[in-house]
């Protein structure tokens, strides 16, 4: 059966999963790139990037874990770029180059209509401008059969789980503090909305774990 996941969502010791004033020079924020250097050294990730070599540890098998059986992707529209408000024109096209790591058709949340925009390698992006619902829609249709991924950010995520829709988050914890940005747990009770953690792992790097909607 189908499940809405979030992989590989890597958040600080103090619960941000982005830092503040998200700039294209910036694209997590004020410091959030730096909560990624689980992943950035894994075989998987030199592979997205066109480079050889990596680490083939428990941080690349989470990282190939993430991107098992996904069909589809949902982003934020902080995910998909900085522009805010409307689109002042057509050339923005993601942070990931003519080749995005998606693969898959990918929705993105947005408040301003945009015509979908083909890409190399698989990717679609469709913009959805009806809400977390209408894209959850979409993107299990599009995933046929498979899981659909939310890929973030933090306010997306958030969306899911206060509407308990979100059947398994698996999230690296960076030993690091960021002190301020996106919160992913703040005023949320994970426990009445129905989660727990079922598997954690340690790494020199991050501590990964899984929580599950009970």
């Amino acid at each position: 059966m189908s499940k809405l996941r979030v992989n590989a969502f890597t958040l600080s010791l103090d619960g941000y999963g982005a830092g503040p004033d998200q700039t294209l020079e910036n694209p997590l924020g004020v410091g959030g790139e730096a909560l990624h250097k689980w992943m950035v050294g894994t075989r998987s990730f030199h592979q997205m990037v066109g480079k050889d070599g990596g680490t083939t540890d428990v941080d690349d098998r989470f990282t190939v874990r993430s991107f098992e059986n996904v069909g589809a992707w949902i982003l934020g529209r902080n995910m998909f770029g900085p522009i805010r408000g409307n689109w002042p024109d057509e050339n923005w096209k993601g942070w990931w180059g003519d080749n995005p790591p998606y693969h898959v058709p990918v929705f993105v949340l947005t408040h301003y209509k945009r015509e979908p925009i083909i890409m190399e390698g698989g990717t679609t992006f469709y913009f959805v401008t009806g809400g977390i619902h209408a894209a959850l829609e979409q993107a299990k249709a599009a995933a046929g059969g498979k899981d659909v991924r939310v890929g973030g950010g933090v306010s997306t995520i958030r969306q899911y789980l206060q509407e308990k829709l979100i059947d398994e988050m698996h999230l690296a914890v960076s030993p690091m503090l960021l002190g301020s940005g996106e919160n992913l747990f703040a005023g949320l009770d994970m426990l009445k909305l129905g989660y727990t953690c079922t598997e954690q792992v340690a790494t020199t790097l991050a501590t990964h774990v899984i929580v599950k909607r009970a």
